[in-house]
């Protein structure tokens, strides 16, 4: 691989292991307004929209109640996730240092992407951040969004960092490569590997030592 000149970062899964956080913060919002119990298969099968979406899926009576319910659970409870995976913040810093591009693209919601980048102390490392849409995935879009923004790159200099298999099929569809992460413990990476990503890591002291020497 040629030289890395941007990097895009999904968020869940990827700078943090978040995804019991949501799943928490779904079920305390969600079942007092369902009436019901959801596991957790119920509530990641509506995964892809953002929360928006996933609340309009489960509870379209109650959707603005549980946007707003969500949201603070989903900040309450954030100490499910207080930090990011270890070695993210010092691998930013030496990427910040170094004059990489850095974004962000997410299949999140606005407002719980603002909440945990200002909990883990990254709201100030992305400088261009999509975030996800209600109405279904859009990671392909926000990549391509992202592309614009850094016109004076190469498509092949700028690679995308996630840990879903959609991130792979988003990012090949926009045209650049893509490093699958499957260093969280919500990761499946015989699910990544089936979709032939360009490098698949599974930690982040292995990824940031295949990066460091491209930067």
């Amino acid at each position: 691989m040629e030289k890395i000149k941007g990097l895009i970062f999904d968020l869940d899964g990827t700078i943090g292991n978040t995804l019991p956080l949501c799943i928490q913060a779904f079920r305390q919002s969600i079942e007092p307004l369902a009436l019901k119990q959801l596991s957790d298969q119920d509530i990641i099968a509506t995964f892809g929209p953002s929360e928006e979406g996933t609340i309009q899926t489960l509870i379209p009576n109650h959707y603005e109640e549980g946007i707003v319910n969500y949201l603070q659970f989903y900040e309450d409870l954030h100490d499910i996730c207080p930090d990011p995976f270890p070695g993210i913040t010092s691998l930013l810093d030496h990427l910040r240092s170094k004059g990489i591009r850095i974004a962000m693209v997410t299949g999140k919601g606005e407002h719980s992407t603002v909440i945990t980048l200002k909990k883990f102390g990254l709201d100030s490392y992305f400088q261009h951040i999509e975030t996800g849409s209600p109405e279904g995935p859009v990671k392909e879009k926000g990549i391509a969004a992202v592309i614009r923004q850094w016109p004076d790159l190469d498509k092949s200099s700028i690679v995308y960092v996630g840990d879903a298999p959609s991130d792979i099929t988003a990012s090949r569809k926009a045209g650049i490569p893509v490093v699958a992460a499957a260093w969280a413990e919500t990761a499946e990476p015989e699910k990544l590997l089936a979709n032939q990503p360009d490098k698949i890591f599974y930690s982040i002291s292995g990824f940031t030592d295949w990066l460091l020497p491209l930067v």
